[in-house]
């Protein structure tokens, strides 16, 4: 864990931030939807697998996911590097513990917007391949936060993050924010 605090502790430029997250653009939003989108039409193909096509249904559908995915997630991106002064890749990670914007509602609110972009993907494609494949992600992911990215946030901001972890929910977001409650204040 070391290691990530050490990559944390060093300040990059705006302009190596913005090379990164442009580099991870171009990978989340173009180069994995592509091979979704190749994958799993052989799969298709080889596996005889029938599609779930409505008309329009699917496009309207799996348009809607994708754009409140890709804002969803891009907002994320936004306040960490604004706020964080870091990028979601974990060589560039935030310099602060980020808990406003979509953090305030899940801590991993990147996860849940890609999460609809690639499912709104396979729903346009009508594709029970492209739903598992768009599935392949978040296991990973989450399985990496779960495993590592938490201790390293633990280590890195102590009880800081604890509290946070606490307070807000892992991937479902809580649409309302719970009252903080003084036990001071109610006993007066």
């Amino acid at each position: 864990m070391t290691r990530f605090k050490k990559w944390s502790e060093h300040e990059y430029s705006k302009k190596e931030r913005m090379i990164t997250v442009l580099l991870g653009g171009f990978t989340f939003w173009i180069v994995v939807p592509i091979l979704i989108i190749r994958v799993s039409y052989c799969l298709d193909q080889w596996l005889h697998l029938p599609k779930f096509h409505y008309g329009l249904t699917n496009p309207v559908i799996g348009l809607i996911f994708m754009i409140v995915g890709w804002l969803f997630a891009n907002w994320t991106v936004k306040i960490q590097f604004s706020i964080g002064r870091g990028t979601p890749i974990p060589l560039m990670a935030t310099h602060k513990l980020i808990v406003e914007g979509p953090y305030a509602y899940c801590r991993n609110p990147m996860t849940l917007g890609t999460d609809f972009f690639y499912l709104g993907v396979a729903i346009w494609l009508g594709s029970l391949s492209a739903v598992g494949l768009s599935l392949v992600y978040p296991i990973g992911i989450l399985i990496y936060i779960k495993l590592i990215e938490e201790k390293e946030l633990e280590e890195r901001f102590g009880a800081e993050y604890l509290a946070y972890k606490r307070d807000t929910p892992f991937l479902i977001p809580r649409l309302w924010k719970r009252k903080k409650v003084d036990p001071f204040k109610e006993m007066t």
